[in-house]
């Protein structure tokens, strides 16, 4: 007796980056308009919060643009409120955090339509990181706002979040875009959307804030690299290209449409003359291609 082919199991992978998490907006909405949609969202950091709007809205072209007039609207006054009080108490040692996490909590809450990570129609998964162990832990059940808190709380910035007796971080620390956690998942096909890839900058980061999300995305990658060169197994991995070069800051949330737009360029582009698996992590002279689907390469630095 023949048995039924078991449905494509496709998978979106969302990496951190702050506010260049509006690359992601541009890149949904081309694999969207292909018809590409996931049976499972995995990120981490501002990933996770684009996941969760994702995933509770419904992957389709209303969403996304329901997602993208969010972005236009973000300043950073709205994630990263600045309180003389607890920024002293931080300094001193006192609190934990910087800023208070309560704006990121209330811009959560208001944009998901679900309150549990099992509720969700299309399954999230989200990373973050014990503050004591320094595991990375992947939150698939529980209060999805708390979930999302959890895996964007950028350490010594925002609040760490309380999770089952465990104090969690920012999943960026550990694992910045969690593709091994899709293919463990069981995904066949993987989407990878990166924020940015490994671009040298024509400018320091201007500001605290973004000098340390900049330093923290340089520590973790070396292992989304490692992590794309390696083996897969039968999972078929594309990485879709983040703009490069790119001189936004990952704080500065003014130049929402400019990254949507050239993001949606590149992933267009780069979708339409697919006939076989490119990494384009780094724009270089020449772009190597390979014929097997199951396999990505990394090509030459530049």
């Amino acid at each position: 007796m023949s048995t039924a082919t078991p449905p494509s199991r496709i998978a979106f992978v969302l990496s951190g980056g702050a506010s260049l998490g509006a690359i992601q907006v541009g890149m949904l909405r081309v694999l969207l308009e292909r018809g590409v949609v996931p049976d499972m969202v995995v990120a981490t950091s501002v990933g996770a919060l684009n996941g969760a709007f994702l995933a509770s809205h419904g992957p389709n072209s209303e969403t996304v643009e329901e997602l993208a007039a969010l972005w236009r609207r973000l300043r950073r006054g709205r994630v990263f409120p600045l309180e003389p009080l607890t920024g002293l108490l931080g300094f001193l040692g006192a609190r934990r955090n910087l800023v208070p996490g309560s704006a990121l909590r209330h811009l959560a809450a208001r944009h998901v339509d679900h309150e549990r990570l099992e509720q969700l129609p299309i399954a999230l998964h989200v990373v973050a990181c014990d503050v004591l162990t320094g595991e990375e832990v992947l939150l698939s059940h529980g209060p999805l706002v708390d979930a999302v808190l959890a895996s964007a709380a950028i350490p010594g910035v925002l609040p760490p979040v309380e999770w089952d007796g465990r104090l969690l971080i920012d999943g960026g620390v550990v694992n910045n875009t969690p593709l091994s956690h899709a293919i463990a998942l069981g995904a066949r096909e993987i989407y990878v959307l990166p924020t940015g890839g490994p671009c040298e900058l024509t400018a320091p980061p201007r500001g605290a804030l973004a000098m340390l999300v900049h330093a923290t995305g340089m520590m973790v990658s070396q292992r989304f690299v490692a992590e794309v060169a390696g083996p897969h197994g039968d999972a078929d991995v594309i990485v879709l290209p983040p703009p490069c070069p790119l001189d936004v800051q990952p704080m500065d949330f003014g130049h929402a449409d400019d990254l949507m737009s050239r993001a949606e360029a590149d992933a267009r582009a780069f979708l339409s003359g697919r006939d076989e698996t490119v990494v384009p992590l780094r724009r270089g002279p020449r772009r190597r291609r390979m014929r097997s689907p199951a396999r990505v390469e990394l090509p030459p630095a530049g």
